[in-house]
């Protein structure tokens, strides 16, 4: 086989990629190891910023996200019995987030990639990596037949994940990583209950944090602070429910809806960035390079913004044979990749219990949280960084 580019991973990266590419004039084959219902399927975050609605919206794939997402101006704080109200559209000239699950982006633009007689194969196995020092690298593979594979390329775009095999493909000692795992974790889960609200909430409590969030208008989405190694055969959903309950109650007004609890799980805290993003002819994108924590609600949305970037640098290098664009791809991702870090390391220190506070630090984040919700600045700064940052393209 033979293609343009080669992407590993048919994630929110991979799939926008190969349809950017595809408006370009650009040939590409997408290589998944799991099964098309997995990848639709799985459950990820569902908070898109306003630079991942405008570019879905502008490049064909937001038909379904414009009728069933849900767009939000706001969002809470609760912390001391008290909860506060951050206008985003406010404090941003009239910006928001748009609540459409990660899965259905993705369900989206595999539809697309196959109305457009894109090339995805799912259920790959044994996925490796050659030549990328070189001018031609290429991909060797299993298809779901067991038949072994190999595919030419000009270049491979690793978008397979935190755990997938492109970042390994790379020398360790070409690679610098910067990585903090954090103490705690969060137990989510996904219950058959309408939102009792139009807005998520997140919650600062002395027994650890807390969201709420939603995926549509009759699945809540809610998370409480555990620890890494939490086993989830101790919380049953009546404890669940009683936690839930007691963290967001605010000011003792508010109840969450509950109902059946739909699927539960415990989703581990880093934040994580592997540098430089390319390497030869192997450029990295999305959960491959980088990972932050869930608070922000960035993961997904870097993945976007990485491959706007990369979409130019390989349209200059494949239509014009220009690579000044390749070459400063890694830093000028990584730019916004540190600032957007940044933020979702602020709001992690900020929101959650950490055992080996004292008083004095748990005082700290309480003045945060009251300097943020009195100052309109302040607000300002989250505001702007929670709706997205702009992206700037290079030219």
């Amino acid at each position: 086989m033979e293609t343009q580019v080669a992407i590993v991973g048919a994630g929110p990266a991979g799939l926008l990629l190969s349809h950017l590419l595809h408006l370009k004039g650009i040939d590409s084959v997408v290589l998944e190891h799991r099964s098309r219902s997995h990848v639709e399927g799985r459950i990820r975050a569902g908070v898109l910023e306003q630079m991942t609605v405008d570019v879905l919206r502008a490049t064909g794939v937001a038909d379904r996200m414009d009728r069933e997402g849900m767009r939000h101006e706001g969002i809470e704080l609760a912390f001391a019995g008290r909860r506060h109200r951050i206008d985003l559209a406010d404090l941003t000239d009239g910006k928001a987030v748009t609540v459409y699950g990660q899965h259905e982006v993705v369900r989206d633009l595999i539809a697309r990639r196959l109305a457009d007689q894109g090339t995805i194969l799912f259920d790959v196995a044994e996925v490796g990596l050659h030549a990328i020092d070189g001018t031609r690298p290429w991909v060797t593979f299993r298809d779901p037949d067991g038949v072994a594979r190999r595919l030419d390329c000009a270049i491979i775009a690793g978008c397979d994940g935190f755990h997938g095999v492109s970042r390994a493909a790379i020398p360790a000692h070409a690679l610098t990583v910067h990585e903090r795992v954090y103490p705690f974790a969060w137990l989510g889960v996904l219950a058959d209950a309408a939102p009792a609200q139009e807005e998520l909430i997140y919650a600062h409590h002395a027994d650890g944090f807390a969201l709420f969030s939603m995926r549509s208008p009759t699945i809540t989405r809610l998370y409480l602070q555990c620890a890494p190694d939490e086993d989830l055969n101790n919380w049953p959903d009546d404890r669940i429910w009683a936690a839930l309950q007691d963290r967001l109650a605010g000011d003792g007004a508010f109840r969450l809806t509950e109902g059946p609890i739909l699927q539960k799980g415990v989703t581990g805290m880093r934040s994580f960035i592997a540098a430089p993003m390319r390497h030869g002819r192997l450029v990295l994108a999305g959960d491959a390079a980088h990972i932050v924590p869930p608070t922000g609600a960035k993961g997904m949305n870097l993945a976007v913004a990485d491959v706007q970037v990369l979409t130019r640098a390989l349209v200059a290098l494949l239509k014009r044979g220009q690579d000044d664009l390749l070459n400063r791809y890694s830093d000028l991702c990584l730019r916004r990749i540190w600032t957007v870090s940044r933020f979702s390391w602020w709001m992690t220190q900020m929101l959650h219990r950490f055992d080996d506070h004292d008083a004095f630090a748990d005082r700290m984040q309480l003045a945060e949280l009251e300097y943020l919700t009195s100052s309109r600045n302040a607000a300002r700064v989250l505001a702007e960084n929670y709706v997205g940052l702009p992206l700037e393209l290079p030219v």
